[in-house]
């Protein structure tokens, strides 16, 4: 199955989850997805050493989607050959007050990855954007001043060379409480759980519009939305690492020259 027929396309202006399945597999079989998955995260783990070589570019990969949708997972399955000298995972919840004293991208500046490092959003700035605007504690003229500042944002973060990649994890609702379901069928999984997680629910359309209001404000060719069928695990995995692989290839790297101390020991 070529590469071409994946959900790797970068969506734009007129994005519509509706249009896209979540269920979605381009045809492809679970066996055929591991493993050119498997040779993913291999190149994905060269390409990664050249980025920390090179000490020039960063990527920023940014994981967004509701409750359930994967970002763990997807952080564990895709991202699992990376050296952890080079990446840095970070996870935003909801902000601490010396955060909240703050303008809402003071967090967010503070960990974007230096150069030479991948970095990993598991949520990110979107979600002082989402939740206080689903749940009616921001305006709407709030919310796109938020997103508009978010645009602005990434903009000066590609100019400083932060290779920018943000991934909506689209998973059904139907998926989702099967999933939700499986983890209280778990005692496991109850950490992962909440009341809020249940309630939530309720609020579906409500963030599901969000969601395309925020991408196709901020969906731009230096810092592009992908949306990714999540109901299954193993199609949503190969499509965020081939969309990861391809960007650092785009980027052309070589190994950086020797120093002189190690040309001489060479000659």
């Amino acid at each position: 199955m070529g590469k071409r027929t994946l959900r790797t396309d970068p969506v734009g202006e007129k994005v519509s989850l509706g249009e896209v399945d979540p269920s979605d597999t381009s045809g492809m079989t679970e066996d055929d997805a591991k493993e050119a998955l498997a040779k993913d995260v291999k190149r994905l783990s060269e390409l990664h050493d050249l980025l920390y070589a090179n000490q020039s570019k960063a990527l920023l990969v940014v994981l967004q989607g509701m409750d359930t949708s994967g970002k763990d997972g997807t952080i564990r399955h895709v991202l699992q050959g990376l050296s952890p000298q080079g990446t840095v995972v970070n996870s935003f919840k909801q902000p601490s007050a010396e955060e909240l004293a703050h303008d809402f991208l003071w967090r967010i500046h503070r960990r974007v990855p230096p150069r030479g490092t991948i970095g990993i959003f598991n949520r990110s700035q979107y979600e002082d954007v989402l939740i206080v605007r689903v749940h009616g504690e921001i305006s709407e003229k709030k919310a796109h001043q938020r997103l508009r500042a978010i645009r602005h944002f990434e903009r000066h973060l590609a100019d400083e060379d932060v290779v920018i990649r943000k991934f909506f994890l689209h998973i059904s609702k139907d998926e989702q409480e099967r999933r939700l379901k499986e983890r209280l069928d778990q005692p496991g999984k109850h950490w992962k759980l909440s009341a809020s997680d249940f309630a939530e629910r309720k609020r579906w359309d409500e963030y599901q519009a969000a969601y395309e209001d925020a991408m196709r404000r901020t969906s731009t060719q230096h810092a592009p939305w992908y949306v990714i069928p999540a109901d299954h695990k193993w199609y949503r995995n190969l499509c965020v690492a081939q969309v990861l692989v391809k960007a650092l290839e785009d980027l052309k790297m070589d190994w950086p020259p020797a120093g002189e101390e190690i040309e001489a020991l060479t000659t």
